[in-house]
């Protein structure tokens, strides 16, 4: 355990302190121009961080934000626990009806719209790893096999906060939207958990090991574990005080199935996400007790988190316009031509199927969730990782739009 001394203490309460009014501030002004909190979330961390406190006042940064020190390493595990969190209320946005309801049109588009962004994703830095800053030969399959998982998954929040903008949400065009949304997303970070364990981030079991442990777990979860939480919710909301026992209940079983799933090497966001399915799906988890997790969590670890994104790299010094832009590119065609092909199969016109493409673009939080923990486990350097964050934000704040252009041609 980190014992902290007393200028420890007052570092981290500052740095709390900070970190939630700067982001809360730059959310609201987000807000204002019609654009997801997450986006003056970071501005407000590349405001604190080295990017620009850090270069005008290099004093004051480092006296806020001192490395190492031991608040450094309490705030990190906050920014950890944050993560899981996140993932957490990821899952619980999915909803496994919508997903049986869509049945075959579902299949089809997430089908496409998982395998072609996965394959332009990993073609390019497969051939050209020199380019995206990789030379060690040995780590380009590896770090090509994760590009392709990152282009593949979309950011489930993002896509219905958009539907819902735009009215659509209910459309026969929008449930498909957010079931395909569903399977990429369940899939996707499934794949991403293996890429880890192939390299070693985690427990010392054999990799095969680790993935046949991961798909029992994910199906006992939503088939065996469904089923035992549907018996188990109706007594906690009769015996235990609400909404705080639903609230303590569903955390603690986030954080064992994000504990079970970093001991067997998967990371600890899968173990999160597959517990917020399962629980999410339940008929006795009420859309009250979601909001209050929801508000709870968007309201004080999420800022935590999406702030500390900019205290992390310089964004100025780590930009790499060439990079940054050929992401940008990657990310729209894969989706645009996978998701596009899949709708356009399952009946639609063109025309809606290129919206369908545009939505599934938005990547969101959940990108630059993945791109961190892919910072942190060295599969990624600073530059790509700033490609991946901007690249998030860009597709975010343009999915809206497009989709709006495409229907209205």
């Amino acid at each position: 355990m980190v014992r902290l001394g007393h200028a420890d203490v007052v570092h981290l309460l500052m740095q709390l302190g900070m970190m939630l009014v700067a982001g809360r501030l730059f959310a609201e002004l987000a807000r204002k121009f019609k654009q997801p909190a997450v986006i003056g979330e970071i501005i407000a961390g590349i405001l604190l961080g080295p990017t620009v406190l850090g270069m005008i006042q290099p004093e004051w940064f480092h006296a806020l934000f001192p490395v190492p020190s031991g608040a450094g390493t309490v705030l990190s595990g906050m920014v950890q626990v944050a993560v899981v969190m996140l993932l957490f209320i990821a899952g619980l946005e999915v909803d496994l009806h919508i997903v049986w309801q869509q049945g075959a049109q579902a299949i089809a588009t997430s089908l496409f719209g998982l395998v072609i962004p996965f394959m332009v994703g990993f073609v390019f830095p497969y051939l050209f790893p020199e380019f995206f800053g990789i030379a060690d030969t040995h780590a380009h399959l590896t770090f090509a096999l994760f590009m392709g998982t990152a282009m593949a998954i979309s950011a489930l929040p993002v896509i219905v906060r958009i539907l819902m903008d735009l009215n659509m949400f209910r459309s026969r065009m929008g449930l498909l939207v957010v079931a395909s949304a569903m399977v990429d997303d369940v899939i996707g970070w499934m794949v991403f958990s293996v890429i880890l364990g192939m390299i070693g981030k985690g427990s010392e079991m054999p990799i095969g090991n680790t993935i046949v442990l991961t798909l029992v777990f994910a199906a006992s979860m939503l088939t065996i574990g469904r089923g035992l939480l549907n018996r188990v919710l109706p007594w906690v909301n009769r015996k235990l005080a609400w909404p705080g026992g639903v609230l303590s209940l569903s955390l603690a079983l986030c954080f064992f199935a994000a504990a079970f799933t970093e001991y067997i090497g998967i990371h600890a966001i899968f173990g999160a996400f597959i517990m917020g399915v399962a629980l999410g799906d339940s008929e006795h988890f009420s859309e009250r007790a979601k909001e209050i997790v929801h508000q709870f969590i968007n309201n004080i670890f999420a800022p935590l988190f999406f702030v500390s994104i900019g205290l992390r790299v310089n964004f100025f010094t780590n930009f790499d316009l060439l990079l940054t832009t050929s992401i940008i590119f990657i990310a729209f065609v894969g989706k645009i031509l996978g998701a596009g092909i899949g709708t356009r199969l399952g009946g639609f016109s063109w025309k809606e199927s290129l919206a369908a493409g545009f939505g599934l673009s938005a990547r969101g939080a959940m990108e630059i969730i993945l791109g961190l923990v892919a910072l942190e486990n060295g599969l990624i350097n600073e530059k790509v990782f700033v490609s991946l964050v901007i690249m998030a934000l860009v597709t975010s704040m343009t999915s809206g739009p497009m989709m709006r252009w495409s229907l209205n041609r």
